[in-house]
């Protein structure tokens, strides 16, 4: 008889974000569960290694009046995963969820993101991921405010993780990169999309001319409507529907595989 699944279950948004919880919820039925996060805000970390990472901490999330153990480690998210694949897992995990995120990660950001970073992170080591993000406005990105309601996209999580617990990712997809738009419901459809070539999330940056460098003073969505593909990810979100893109980590030029759809039924 084969093992029980074990998910590994990450962000980059800390250990106390009510997202990561959220995705918790979604597969705690479906699997063993082992939660390992930052110990703090890591958005924007990418696949980033801290030269001198911090302490560890034990953790107790309570998910449905259910306390579950969690780690939190002062490290980036692509760590914090390398140190719950190789420190604490009690055997491979068949399964890794990043997320779920404040805020879309889309476009040309994907490389950005520390939830995808995270995902690049368990992805290699062969380990089937699902980078789960919800669009949020973004004074809410670097919270964690609980009047985001991730209701719907841990409803989402749980649907595909279970499909990727039963059946094997096409060959050549590492990563599901999920986005779901904050208006979203359970009657919300589904879009097998290509990441945009646009930026989405524009910075805006000053010289300070006290200090001589420049100041990021934050970011703003911006879409070109006139060249946006449209079997994008920003496109799906535009359009109010959730984009699963599939991602790879082998950075070689390819176009999106074209057996997700079938494979999710769509």
């Amino acid at each position: 008889m084969s093992p029980t699944p074990l998910i590994l279950i990450t962000n980059d948004d800390g250990i106390a974000s009510p997202g990561l919880a959220a995705a918790v919820i979604a597969v705690y039925d479906l699997a063993d569960v082992l939660v390992v996060a930052p110990k703090h805000q890591q958005t924007g970390a990418s696949r980033n290694f801290l030269h001198h990472p911090g302490s560890r901490h034990d953790e107790t999330l309570t998910v449905n009046d259910t306390e579950v153990p969690a780690v939190a480690f002062e490290a980036s998210p692509a760590q914090v995963t390398r140190a719950g694949i190789m420190l604490l897992a009690p055997r491979p995990p068949d399964l890794v969820i990043a997320g779920i995120n404040y805020g879309e990660n889309v476009g040309t950001g994907v490389t950005i993101s520390g939830t995808v970073g995270a995902a690049i992170e368990a992805a290699s080591f062969g380990i089937p991921t699902l980078a789960m993000s919800l669009e949020t406005e973004i004074e809410h990105h670097l919270s964690h405010d609980d009047a985001v309601d991730f209701s719907t996209a841990s409803a989402v999580t749980q649907r595909l993780a279970q499909h990727m617990l039963n059946a094997p990712l096409p060959a050549g997809i590492d990563i599901l990169n999920v986005n779901v738009p904050q208006e979203a419901t359970s009657h919300t459809p589904w879009r097998v999309t290509s990441a945009s070539r646009q930026r989405y999330f524009q910075a805006r940056v000053e010289h300070n001319p006290d200090k001589n460098h420049p100041d990021f003073v934050g970011y703003e969505r911006h879409v070109d409507l006139e060249t946006l593909d449209p079997n994008s990810d920003i496109k799906a979100l535009i359009d109010g529907v959730v984009s699963i893109s599939p991602l790879s980590i082998d950075l070689t030029a390819h176009r999106r595989h074209p057996d997700l759809a079938a494979w999710l039924r769509l």
